[in-house]
């Protein structure tokens, strides 16, 4: 397994490859006047070529350029594991530009290349959920977790799919044993909270929201969870407060920042 963390978000966010000198330029290519020996070689360079053009389009966000590099790369049928690698990178530049169902099959492309690529995995897994292939997505996620049974990010992208598929108890199932592993972990306990929200357990569900803004006190979606919680068990003051903090914490997201007005300013102040 390659050590190739680029995860995608439903909270999840591409990230280009690193330097590709290791892998694709380290090694001279030998000289030889055989003509088929001659053409292999002039085949390598072109996709240690496009392989630097690809990677410098995703760092530009240039997902258009990018993906024209990478299918070229794969049409000329690399060897492992740029195979692996390029379909991968394929399937960042083609998510980024919404291209969901071809991202798909290039993350596929990549898995079946490479059966241990966890990171192909897990961005998968962000493309089945985005493009609502809950389905798939949970099979991926327990692969994912098959192969990396104590990795948080499997088990978190599990949990999410768990969570949106409706199945709670195997969403807090995941997101216990993460926090479990890492009681650290921020967003595990958001997501735990939303879950126990869902199933109608307030009290848990404030804890985890709590022990969320603990660890991250800015962090606004858990901080305009805990308001409707409190919310709904009647601290009207406290709920406003905390829709106050939300909006104020969350300049950079302008949909929660006017939700949270909205939600403070419906509760009249004290």
């Amino acid at each position: 397994m390659r050590p190739r963390c680029f995860l995608i978000a439903v909270a999840f966010a591409f990230v280009a490859s690193p330097a590709i000198a290791q892998t694709y330029g380290a090694s001279p290519v030998p000289r030889s006047t055989s003509p088929a020996t001659m053409h292999a070689q002039a085949v390598q360079r072109e996709i240690i070529e496009r392989f630097h053009l690809g990677l410098a389009a995703l760092d530009a966000h240039r997902w258009s350029d990018a993906s024209a590099e990478f299918t070229r790369i794969l049409a000329l049928g690399p060897r492992e594991p740029q195979g692996s690698t390029a379909a991968y990178d394929l399937g960042i530049a083609q998510a980024q530009s919404a291209a969901y169902d071809d991202a798909a099959r290039s993350f596929e492309r990549a898995i079946a290349l490479d059966p241990g690529f966890l990171a192909a995995m897990a961005n998968l897994i962000a493309v089945d959920v985005s493009r609502g292939d809950l389905a798939d997505a949970r099979a991926v996620a327990n692969r994912f977790v098959a192969l990396a049974p104590d990795s948080a990010r499997a088990l978190y992208a599990r949990g999410l799919v768990a969570l949106q598929s409706g199945d709670l108890v195997a969403a807090r199932g995941d997101f216990s044993k993460l926090l479990q592993n890492d009681p650290q972990y921020a967003v595990a306990h958001y997501d735990l909270g939303i879950t126990e929200v869902r199933a109608g357990a307030f009290s848990d569900a404030l804890r985890e929201f709590q022990a969320a803004l603990a660890l991250a006190p800015n962090y606004a979606r858990a901080r305009f969870a805990l308001g409707t919680v409190l919310l709904h068990q009647g601290d009207r003051p406290a709920a406003r407060s905390c829709f106050d903090r939300a909006a104020a914490d969350a300049s950079d997201d302008p949909a929660l920042h006017g939700l949270a007005i909205e939600m403070r300013n419906a509760i009249s102040a004290p």
